[in-house]
């Protein structure tokens, strides 16, 4: 499944880096809960939490049945 999920966010990095930002896989359990880090202008932005479930977990549980949750780590 990492290998799906880097898939996804290397097209999603496409949208991130124009702002300056990026997003780095640290973890998925079995249970379907992908552990990300925002980095850059991402990991700083006051609309980050806002970024990771409205962006990134939407579009990765579109994309990925198995995706079950989307954590940020620090």
């Amino acid at each position: 499944m990492k290998e799906k999920i880097e898939k996804i966010l290397d097209e999603i990095r496409l949208s991130l880096s124009a702002e300056g930002g990026d997003v780095e896989l640290v973890d998925v359990s079995e249970d379907g809960v992908v552990k990300l880090r925002l980095t850059g202008a991402c990991g700083s932005c006051p609309m980050s939490m806002y970024t990771l479930k409205m962006f990134i977990e939407q579009k990765l549980k579109e994309s990925i049945t198995e995706v079950k949750k989307v954590e940020q780590v620090f």
